[in-house]
């Protein structure tokens, strides 16, 4: 059942840096990804039905992170659907960051249920993107760590148990899920990754599109 959005609705968007997409620098708050497109498109299909739109992404966050500000940051906004995208920092932590480590996927759970806990007690809609991650070629430079074969092999293995995880809490909480992982795998099998993603983390201009659409479609 999708979710009805009603005229004078709170959605928030928040997660990582795919969420973010620069919002600080936007003159709305939204970034330049697909909470824009959403925004965008929604206010084309549907003007009778005005829906303040917020953007609460920070590039780099993990679980953790979110859990740190998540009263400040989404609970004291009120919203009445909050969707999220998180999870890709918390499989490449250990890569990226000399200080990081390996998340396990029970840690991972247990903070992403955290998250949900009190928005589900609040009667707030939920829509739980996975996270994800494309095949792109070659080696990406991702600031001082250089992501090749091997690196994404390892980034895969440990995403998958944490993409499931994603799944089963969308499923306990009645949320919506947007299997973004599978959808990517499905387009980048006629097109290519890269023209999804170019570093097969961070959507390209048509990624954001193909998110914000896919995103339209469990809400009515």
């Amino acid at each position: 059942m999708t979710i009805t959005i009603r005229p004078g609705s709170t959605v928030m968007f928040t997660g990582d840096s795919i969420t973010d997409c620069q919002r600080l620098a936007s003159e709305d708050g939204l970034g330049f990804g697909y909470p824009l497109r959403v925004a965008g498109e929604w206010g084309l299909r549907s003007p009778d039905r005005p829906v303040t739109w917020l953007n609460t992404g920070i590039a780099g966050h993990k679980v953790s992170d979110l859990e740190a500000r998540w009263q400040t940051d989404v609970l004291d906004a009120g919203p009445d659907v909050v969707s999220i995208l998180v999870g890709v920092n918390d499989m490449g932590w250990h890569t990226l960051d000399p200080e990081g480590r390996v998340i396990p996927v029970e840690e991972f759970t247990a903070g992403y249920d955290r998250l949900l806990a009190p928005l589900a007690e609040a009667g707030t809609d939920l829509i739980l993107i996975e996270p994800f991650l494309l095949p792109v070629h070659g080696v990406v430079e991702a600031g001082a760590a250089r992501i090749g074969v091997a690196e994404r092999k390892e980034w895969r293995a440990d995403l998958d148990p944490k993409i499931q995880a994603v799944r089963e809490l969308a499923d306990t909480y009645g949320a919506q899920l947007l299997p973004a992982d599978g959808m990517f795998a499905g387009l980048a099998a006629t097109t290519g990754p890269e023209h999804w993603s170019e570093d097969g983390v961070h959507p390209t201009p048509a990624g954001h599109a193909a998110l914000a659409a896919a995103w339209l479609n469990l809400v009515a």
